[in-house]
């Protein structure tokens, strides 16, 4: 089984490598404009996608159809349901409280807007392509996050799910 999931973990590098269009190289002079900088100072983040550090990205929506969520309390069924999703799709390469192949999802929702969360779900392609914390993800995993084809509602669900794990 270690070795299934060694194999499991070089063929996604693997894929994160080879994939992509190399052809869309930014120049250092156009690459801060989508750079996540670290500064000192403790001025309002600016609507450019300049923040203080990736943390700082509450405000930020996200490339995608959601522009504005409301959110209703958390459903505990919903939560459930979201919970079996993340372990039968998303577990592959995120864990609550560790680092793996993509980022730990425990906190998500204090660091990011739901309305992000989602797009990011939905749409990973486009934000990783388009939106400054999705690019400095990718910079910082080198791996993309792959499109699971998860439907709105299912995201919905995911999202109960990590707003149920961080109200904990």
């Amino acid at each position: 089984m270690k070795h299934l999931s060694l194999f499991a973990v070089i063929i996604l590098f693997s894929l994160a490598f080879s994939c992509g269009d190399k052809s869309q190289k930014q120049s250092p002079a156009n690459s801060d404009k989508t750079e996540i900088v670290s500064e000192s100072n403790s001025q309002e983040p600016a609507q450019t996608g300049k923040r203080e550090s990736i943390q700082d990205s509450r405000d930020l929506k996200g490339v995608g159809k959601f522009t504005s969520v409301e959110l209703a309390a958390i459903d505990p069924a919903k939560a459930k349901e979201g919970e079996e999703i993340f372990t039968n799709i998303c577990a592959a390469c995120h864990k609550m409280d560790a680092r793996f192949v993509g980022p730990s999802m425990a906190g998500l929702t204090k660091r990011r807007s739901p309305e992000w969360i989602l797009n990011m779900i939905t749409n990973p392609e486009l934000m990783i392509k388009e939106d400054p914390i999705g690019i400095a993800l990718l910079k910082e995993y080198l791996a993309p996050m792959t499109n699971q084809n998860i439907s709105d509602e299912d995201a919905y669900k995911l999202l109960d799910y990590f707003r149920d794990y961080d109200s904990k």
